[in-house]
Order: structure tokens, then sequence, then C-alpha cells
């Protein structure tokens, strides 16, 4: 078993890594970046300028990686030994993507933070942690916003 962290780089998802490190158990740790490919952004903004999406393609993939390999990092220097990343391609939505893959690790928890990189956006739509909770089929901890400091 292992605990599946949701990691976007947004100071909410660095949080939810943190506490994890901080009042977790030690068990074998993923984080994990979901990514959107060219179809599934075509298909969710269809007006979209075609050219720009497909050129930014490989530049999503590769900032997905460097983002789930930067909340490795920032995990084992929370002080989790057993970490691993990956960077996964979204078919669907990003919610499902993560219970997807945390299904498919058969995780014993799914940590996220409470807002991601795309807040304005969730306000319409519902936030990812808001659709994980309701549709995994495992424990889930959302991490809430951290106090800002002046």
């Amino acid at each position: 078993m292992s605990i599946l962290i949701a990691y976007d780089g947004s100071a909410d998802s660095r949080a939810a890594i943190e506490f994890a490190a901080k009042h977790l158990a030690a068990e074998p740790v993923v984080v994990v970046t979901v990514w959107e490919p060219l179809l599934v952004q075509l298909r969710r903004y269809p007006l979209a300028d075609v050219a720009a999406i497909k050129d930014g393609a490989d530049e999503w993939r590769e900032l997905a990686e460097e983002h789930a390999k930067e909340g490795a990092d920032l995990a084992r220097a929370s002080g989790i030994a057993e970490v691993t990343h990956r960077a996964v391609a979204d078919r669907e939505s990003i919610w499902k993507t993560i219970v997807d893959v945390a299904d498919e690790l058969d995780a014993s928890l799914i940590v996220t933070g409470s807002r991601g990189l795309s807040e304005a956006r969730s306000v319409l739509l519902g936030s990812v942690s808001n659709h994980v909770l309701h549709h995994a089929r495992r424990p889930t901890l959302i991490v809430p916003p951290q106090p800002r400091t002046p």
C-alpha cells in the first residue's frame, strides 16, 4: 500500500505534502501530477487556438514531470523516506485521473490541498479536491490553505 499525494505546484499542494510528512505514518508515497493532453484540451476548450495548444503539448507534459519531481523532492525534504513520482495524462478530468491512479496503486490514502493552481475555475466547476472526496472509494485527506504570513 502507499499514500497518493496530488501535487500541482500550488501553495496548497505544498502544504498537503508537508502535512502528510508531519502527521502520517511512514508508508511509501507516490506524488502524482496530472496534465491535460491536446485532445482533452480541445474537447474542453473547443474554441481555443488549435495551433497554440498543439505547440504547447510537449511543454505541458514536461512541466507536469517537473512538478511531480518537485513534489517528490519536497516530500523527501519534509521527511518522507520512500517517495516516487508520476506525471499522468488526464483522459477525462483531473479528479477522475487522481481517483483512477489511487485505485491502480491501491493507495491507502489520497492527500490533496483544498485548492490548486486553477482557483478561479474551481469556483465555477467545483474543485478537484471536492470531486476526489466525493468519488474516491478510499480515505481522502484534504489539507486546508495554510495561513499567509505577512
